[in-house]
């Protein structure tokens, strides 16, 4: 378990996506209200809104758990920095000052203290892992909803100007970042799995999930113009469908029961996007359901705007949206396929379980009981 200037660099680049996400959601605001279009700039700034919070919550959370661990008292300026949405920034500045300094400084002088620096190495790949998990769940909370809203936006009108282009772009990078990085700051924290190690892991990691993501937004965009009141009951009762299967596994991360519903209830909707295992068990044949259902749902999508009047979509844009969504679908499959048959970490090792299960993580890691892959 090593944390090189590349890891360092990366974080730096997580930052930098953030950061520039944000600018490019309050821009997208500000010019649907300049151009009076206020039901999407309210929605814009609802979604940012609502994944901000829940995202503060978690991170206060953890800081009080942190400091109850440490046997400190919780400090009352954590609590407004977070009131004050800046928990997310306030961590990342902990993970890049302690990080440069293992993966510069440490990795410069070999006369430090073994001990100490092994303690430094601990603390940054748990800070780095927490800021990993946090973007996880903003993406999924703000960045697909928003995905969603800006590209029925864009099929809607036919043309699209260059912040919305730009919003889409940094949306779907933020995305691939996020949940490549959570997988690999995942892994990393937990001693007893094997990393995810190479470049083709990871990349065959990445479009797996991006490819059945994209068509199954795609495909929620388009039910949106045939009748948004069915698609919002039919993420309604994918969400809630989600919940259930959390609460039946009974996961158990946080310590409050009101911050462990919260968390099932972000689980709910991340499987409304894409699966997770949240309990380390044996995921063959929920994964196998999973995916099921979901290119039934978008066969059945496709068929139902087939048959559906033409009139309220261009049909420039329909054919060749269809095909890119069943393509889309195929290749993410025969990807996910490719991961789990030849570049999963534990295609060569010899376990009972599939996922995170395994040897008990000896030091205090909450990691353990989070989503893994």
């Amino acid at each position: 378990m090593k944390y090189t200037k590349c890891n360092f660099m990366m974080s730096v680049f997580g930052i930098i996506i953030y950061i520039t996400d944000l600018i490019m959601d309050i821009c997208v605001s500000i010019r649907f209200f300049h151009e009076r279009q206020y039901v999407s700039g309210v929605l814009i700034l609802s979604f940012m809104l609502f994944g901000t919070v829940v995202v503060q919550c978690f991170s206060y959370t953890w800081f009080k758990d942190d400091l109850k661990t440490a046997g400190q008292e919780s400090q009352h300026s954590f609590l407004l920095l977070h009131c004050l949405q800046g928990g997310v920034f306030a961590r990342y500045w902990f993970a890049l000052k302690k990080g440069y300094q293992v993966a510069f400084k440490y990795g410069s002088n070999n006369t430090n203290n073994a001990m100490e620096e092994q303690s430094d190495l601990h603390e940054v790949i748990d800070r780095v892992t927490d800021l990993s998990m946090l973007r996880l769940f903003e993406t999924y909370l703000e960045g697909c909803p928003q995905l969603i809203l800006q590209l029925y936006i864009f099929l809607e009108h036919g043309e699209v100007n260059f912040i919305q282009s730009s919003a889409i772009v940094t949306s779907c990078c933020a995305i691939s970042v996020a949940t490549v990085d959570f997988q690999i700051a995942l892994r990393k924290s937990l001693p007893d799995k094997n990393l995810l190690n190479g470049v083709c892991p990871r990349i065959t990691y990445l479009l797996y999930k991006f490819l059945t993501l994209a068509s199954w937004l795609l495909s929620v965009v388009l039910l949106l113009f045939v009748d948004i009141n069915i698609t919002l009951f039919l993420l309604l009762f994918l969400w809630l469908i989600g919940l259930i299967w959390a609460i039946k596994n009974q996961t158990q991360f946080c310590n409050s029961r009101g911050m462990e519903f919260l968390y099932r209830m972000v689980v709910g909707f991340i499987f409304v996007f894409t699966f997770f295992n949240i309990k380390g068990q044996h995921t063959r044949c929920p994964m196998s359901c999973y995916y099921s259902v979901r290119a039934l749902a978008t066969l059945g999508i496709l068929f139902v705007f087939w048959t559906y009047p033409l009139s309220i979509f261009s049909s420039d844009y329909f054919i060749p949206i269809s095909v890119f969504i069943i393509l889309t679908l195929l290749f993410g499959i025969t990807f996910l396929i490719t991961y789990y048959g030849n570049c999963h970490p534990n295609i060569n090792k010899d376990t009972k379980g599939d996922e995170i299960d395994g040897i008990s993580v000896q030091r205090h890691c909450r990691m353990r009981y989070f989503l893994m892959e």
